[in-house]
């Protein structure tokens, strides 16, 4: 698992492609809890996914830094 992308979706950075639409960030409220959850964005719907699964699923798809068609630059 990648940990500066682990610690780029801590800081609020919003990872993505939009060609396929697919982007994973972590809600703001997520931050500083326990477990803390992020948000994978696919096909329309959207689904929590660990912290771990998110780093992970940023270095397998090759997703990169990207600005998300509602949030913006950052996702809080």
């Amino acid at each position: 698992m990648s940990q500066i992308a682990k610690k780029h979706l801590l800081a609020g950075i919003i990872f993505g492609d939009p060609h396929t639409k697919e982007y994973i960030y972590m809600p703001g409220g997520e931050v500083g809890t326990e477990s803390p959850l992020c948000v994978l964005e696919r096909n329309g719907s959207r689904q929590d996914i660990s912290l771990d699964e998110a780093g992970y699923l940023v270095e397998h798809l090759s997703l990169k830094k990207t600005i998300h068609p509602t949030l913006g630059k950052k996702s809080f």
